[in-house]
């Protein structure tokens, strides 16, 4: 079964002559002048720097990482247990990572002690700390639990702040 048949004259009889308005065309939502192309690829070749630069950072800043995870497992250990010499052994292989070598592995005493603080904004190894770590590794000095505390919180305030290699 089927719906009846229309009527030839269907609807509204006062419209019969109205002709329907066509919408528009869309609206194109890229920018029509060149202008602003050149302005988007300005933008995005600075976004593009930027990740390249913070990406290099982050890799060229690896070394400072690994030192500060080894640092806190050597701050992990039980209290007597921890050298100096090993504290030493860790700033001296990050020092290796983060500048020349020539300029590093010579150091020894108080010629790095002075190199370590030299390197920061403010002297890290200062009093008791120093006095440890120039004499330490040679008398093969173990530390307390307290003596460890301060070593190692010297040892990762110059991770966290010396100016390493030259950045741009």
């Amino acid at each position: 079964m089927s719906a009846p048949r229309l009527p030839e004259a269907f609807g509204n009889y006062a419209l019969k002559d109205f002709a329907e308005i066509l919408p528009p065309a869309g609206i194109d939502w890229l920018p029509q002048t060149p202008g602003w192309a050149v302005l988007g690829t300005l933008v995005l070749a600075w976004l593009l720097r930027r990740v390249f630069r913070a990406l290099r950072r982050w890799h060229r800043n690896r070394y400072r990482r690994e030192a500060a995870a080894a640092l806190r497992a050597l701050q992990n250990q039980p209290p007597g247990q921890v050298q100096v010499a090993d504290i030493n052994q860790l700033l001296k292989r990050a020092a290796l990572a983060g500048y020349a070598r020539e300029q590093v592995a010579g150091l020894n005493g108080q010629c790095w002690i002075d190199f370590l603080n030299g390197e920061c904004p403010a002297a890290v190894f200062t009093g008791a700390p120093a006095d440890w770590l120039r004499d330490g590794p040679y008398r093969q000095q173990v530390l307390s639990g307290d003596q460890c505390r301060l070593l190692v919180a010297a040892a990762s305030d110059w991770l966290a702040q010396h100016r390493g290699p030259a950045t741009c």
